[in-house]
């Protein structure tokens, strides 16, 4: 989104891609959106409900729907319940490739796929350039601009451009959050989950050899919990002792289904015979992995852990397809099936594993817990800011880290989004376009999702063509009324929110 907006303005934009899929989230990384209750009628840019319309506009033209399906304006593909638009990650992509192809097939936006920066060249408060290479062959480019952009998964521009940036958890003396540890742990850092899609058949047997892992997470108990890691209990966020009590698939006990969760396909929607099953997406807590970070650490440290990610979510699904207890007594579910070519894969897994939380920089202005929950604003409602360059709400969500192992889960009040935060504090040509922006791990743990980064891309991207076509540095237009009214009066035309409707306040 970043690129699509600077290229909207007339720039030329090289985009990088780690892997073979735009996307990120949600495609790569196979994660249905998370989003708030109201993303149907505000609090998202045009360009988000443009892309949530587009893909219910391509299951109608292109899939044999039921005609109930056809007709409801709020189609969720697979009623899934973590979001009103569960969808294949295969539809996203599409509709994502479409909403740039004016810009690509013009030669506006340059993609490059399967490449990582490995280097910069900086001179003083300065970016010159970046290296990217390919992951596979044996090839460079030196990608040279005005502006570098850096909406990697784990910040990874940062450190090679010398950004000031931190990592891991900030100490209580530093940010005066409550939440926040008292001393800080630069390592330590939100689990990642590698995703992979199942589909059910009851009859079948597609039982995937056992995992190398598999014996240690069998025997894995969690230190944030008294259950083992595989089980359908979950200790809930107040007490190690207050088990909440889940199931795989819908039945009589009324219990709470993961099997649904992130259910992409419901065949009762569409042409009966289409769909021999339903498709789930695999994102639960029993595949978050936690034992190591794959960023600030060596290539061997970073593979280690990311195989032992891979090893998790294969190592659970063993354990659903031979030994997870059934209601009816038995074990096991071996018509469970890897559905590799959902998500375009030879293993059943996601082209890349889902990153919460990457490098943040330290930027001009930091959010912080203080500037979201509920509980310390109480009665001063949504935290507003005069540079507010979008919106957004999600509680903060913090999953089970890599040296405390704490998580939490605290009610906050809709965002806003400060321009300061998207400034780093001496680097004049870079700007962060997800979730690297300044935030604290805390406040991290809502502004991470699907609608709230693609808002920071698409703002960071008219960032810097205004800084461009104004010949001034983005800092400036914070620092100046005129143009900053100017640049606020540019996104919103573009059809970005930067406030929410007057007394809402969630």
């Amino acid at each position: 989104m970043a690129a699509l907006a600077a290229a909207k303005t007339g720039c030329s934009v090289t985009l990088t891609e780690e892997t073979d899929w735009l996307g990120g989230q949600l495609t790569s990384q196979a994660v249905p959106p998370d989003e708030h209750k109201w993303i149907e009628s505000f609090g998202c840019t045009a360009t988000y409900r443009e892309f949530r319309e587009r893909v219910r506009a391509y299951y109608r033209t292109n899939y044999p729907l039921t005609e109930q399906a056809a007709n409801d304006p709020l189609f969720n593909p697979g009623n899934g319940w973590v979001s009103r638009l569960c969808h294949e990650p295969r539809v996203a992509l599409r509709v994502i490739e479409d909403m740039l192809a004016p810009y690509v097939n013009s030669g506006r936006i340059t993609i490059l796929y399967e490449v990582r920066p490995v280097s910069a060249e900086t001179d003083g408060d300065w970016v010159r350039n970046v290296t990217v290479k390919h992951i596979r062959q044996d090839k460079e480019w030196v990608l040279v601009g005005k502006y570098f952009l850096d909406a990697t998964e784990c910040g990874d521009v940062l450190p090679l451009a010398g950004v000031e940036h931190v990592t891991g958890a900030e100490a209580k003396s530093d940010t005066g959050e409550p939440h926040a540890l008292e001393e800080a742990r630069p390592m330590d850092v939100q689990s990642i989950t590698h995703v992979f899609a199942l589909d059910y058949v009851p009859d079948g047997n597609f039982t995937i050899d056992k995992p190398r892992d598999y014996d240690f997470w069998m025997q894995h108990v969690p230190e944030n919990t008294k259950v083992p890691l595989f089980s359908w209990f979950a200790s809930d966020a107040d007490s190690m002792d207050n088990l909440k009590e889940f199931c795989l698939f819908p039945d009589e006990r009324g219990l709470m289904s993961l099997w649904t969760y992130r259910r992409i396909i419901d065949p009762s929607l569409f042409e009966e015979g289409l769909y021999p099953s339903e498709i789930s997406l695999i994102n639960w807590a029993q595949n978050d992995y936690n034992l190591g970070m794959i960023y600030g650490v060596s290539e061997e440290e970073r593979q280690k852990h990311l195989e032992g990610a891979r090893q998790l979510s294969l190592s659970l699904l063993y354990w659903l397809q031979t030994e997870t207890p059934r209601p009816d007594g038995g074990k096991g579910y071996p018509g469970l099936r890897l559905r590799k070519d959902v998500l375009g894969t030879e293993d059943g897994l996601a082209k890349h594993p889902y990153i919460r939380e990457s490098r943040r920089i330290k930027a001009i202005y930091t959010i912080a817990e203080q500037d979201v929950s509920k509980e310390i604003r109480g009665s001063l409602g949504i935290r507003t800011y005069d540079d507010s360059v979008g919106v957004g709400s999600y509680p903060l969500d913090l999953h089970a880290t890599t040296q405390s192992r704490r998580s939490f889960y605290i009610p906050n009040y809709p965002y806003e989004i400060p321009l300061g935060a998207l400034l780093p504090i001496r680097v004049k040509n870079l700007l962060p376009a997800c979730k690297n922006i300044g935030t604290t791990q805390i406040t991290n743990g809502c502004y991470r999702l699907h609608p709230t980064e693609w808002n920071i891309g698409e703002a960071a991207g008219y960032l810097a063509a205004y800084a461009i076509n104004h010949g001034i540095l983005p800092r400036e237009i914070r620092e100046s009324k005129e143009h900053l009214a100017d640049f606020q009066s540019l996104i919103q035309s573009e059809g970005i929110q930067i406030h929410w409707p007057e007394g809402f306040q969630g």
